[in-house]
């Protein structure tokens, strides 16, 4: 049997191991790719530190992948050899509970997680179900497409569900990441784009990626700020640290929203009476599913938005994590095959 690279977990907590092993075959409805890249997510360590309950150990992380269908199994048609894909979060849903009988299949009670319900990108080679797969443009660079299947289709469709419109003030909380793509995204959606960050030096680079206004949250009350703009339609929350979400929460106009997407443990502070008066809400998001991603590659081939990445090799996994974890990446890191 042929052999190829991978990075797997062995167990919960333990270090990367590089391994090789059989190269996986498609059983029905499945799909194997060669993987070109793959995205190193904050999302990886659920596989790394065994967050959520029933992982099978050893497990090859990864939801951020870009490749080419190599094989594909039994009961296979919409998709061919050779064609170019992606693989987020989103890896499957069953078809059968409420949610999905609905349509809601992001909502799936008994969703698969590409990466953590079975093998990722952390590999040469992965399979995948139909049901996980993204059409890729031709045009995009593998490395550059990786973070849009999760960063990326995170800012794209929080923000288009969002209910801003083009003028609006859209305030993005956090230069980083998932930030640095929000604001890009927003300012193409033809917003009013307010970035807030902590510290002066991220002005310019906000400015560069498509921000008309840069708050530092350091120096001034920046739910002030957003007031004297005129209160935000919508804040995009995505740096993880939920004080900084309470306190943008005042800054927030008349119907405004708050869209959650840093994952943090610690809970968000609002009073009642600070929601009730000008109507406001907070809203959690998650990712999407394959077509959103669909949606956010399109946009992002039509308008330029790109991640910034830091490329490593895939037996450097651990130095990538590490370099992920450490948050002083600028802003993506990428294994390339």
């Amino acid at each position: 049997m042929a052999k190829m690279k991978a990075v797997q977990v062995p167990k919960a907590g333990a270090d990367f191991e590089v391994v090789e092993r059989e190269i996986p075959q498609p059983g029905p409805g499945e799909v194997r790719i060669r993987v070109q890249a793959c995205g190193v997510c904050h999302s990886d360590v659920i596989t790394k530190e065994g967050a959520f309950p029933g992982i099978n150990y050893p497990r090859v992380p990864g939801h951020e992948v870009a490749g080419l269908i190599d094989e594909t199994g039994e009961r296979v048609t919409n998709w061919k050899k050779g064609q170019r894909v992606g693989v987020g979060w989103h890896g499957g849903q069953d078809g059968t509970c409420l949610p999905c009988r609905r349509g809601d299949f992001g909502n799936c009670l008994n969703l698969k997680i590409s990466g953590v319900s079975f093998d990722g990108g952390y590999a040469e080679y992965m399979v995948a179900p139909v049901e996980a797969l993204a059409q890729m443009p031709e045009s995009l660079d593998a490395a550059e497409a990786g973070p849009l299947l999760c960063a990326g289709v995170t800012t794209f469709n929080s923000l288009r569900h969002s209910g801003a419109m083009p003028s609006d003030l859209v305030a993005i909380q956090g230069i980083g990441g998932l930030g640095h793509l929000g604001i890009q995204f927003a300012q193409k959606f033809g917003y009013k784009v307010a970035a807030v960050g902590r510290g002066s030096e991220n002005a310019a680079l906000a400015k560069k990626l498509g921000a008309h206004v840069y708050i530092d949250s350091a120096a001034t009350d920046a739910a002030a700020e957003l007031q004297k703009l005129g209160g935000a339609r919508v804040i995009l929350a995505t740096a993880p640290n939920s004080k900084s979400m309470s306190a943008l929460i005042p800054g927030l106009g008349t119907n405004g929203r708050m869209m959650v997407v840093g994952a943090t443990m610690d809970p968000i502070e609002v009073t009642p009476i600070g929601l009730i008066f000008g109507m406001k809400s907070i809203q959690g998001w998650a990712s999407g599913i394959p077509t959103d991603s669909e949606d956010t590659l399109r946009f992002a081939e039509l308008t330029g938005v790109r991640p910034m990445i830091e490329k490593f090799p895939l037996e450097k996994a651990a130095e990538a994590y590490a370099r992920m974890m450490s948050g002083k990446a600028q802003f993506r890191v990428v294994l390339t095959m």
